[in-house]
């Protein structure tokens, strides 16, 4: 991560909480999450490869885009409903862990036929 990103969570960027807004603790710490978050999730989701996870790290950044941002409430519940989407169904067929899973022999209970009685 370069300096600007420090920078920008030093000076720049603030929690908007209520008696806010407050200064982010330990802006590098925080410079350097957000930048390997915004990296490593999608390259994640692209490849299918911890999926669910991947969502649930797009689903907190999120959340603290928003308290940051608070007008950009309309673009981020879309980032969350299709992050919340993933967590709820899953990676797809191509993806791979479904390849992983089909080669360990797990099975999805919803994706088993039902029993004939």
């Amino acid at each position: 991560m370069n300096d600007t990103a420090i920078d920008l969570f030093t000076d720049e960027f603030k929690l908007h909480l209520p008696g806010g807004p407050y200064d982010f603790p330990a802006p590098a710490v925080m410079a350097f999450l957000s930048g390997s978050g915004e990296i490593i999730f999608p390259v994640l989701l692209v490849l299918g490869f911890g999926t669910r996870f991947a969502a649930l790290g797009l689903v907190f950044m999120t959340c603290i885009v928003e308290l940051t941002v608070p007008d950009g409430w309309p673009i981020h519940i879309t980032w969350a409903a299709m992050a919340l989407a993933i967590m709820a169904w899953g990676p797809g067929r191509l993806s791979i862990d479904h390849a992983l899973c089909r080669l360990s022999g797990c099975v999805s209970k919803r994706r088993q036929a039902p029993e004939h009685r």
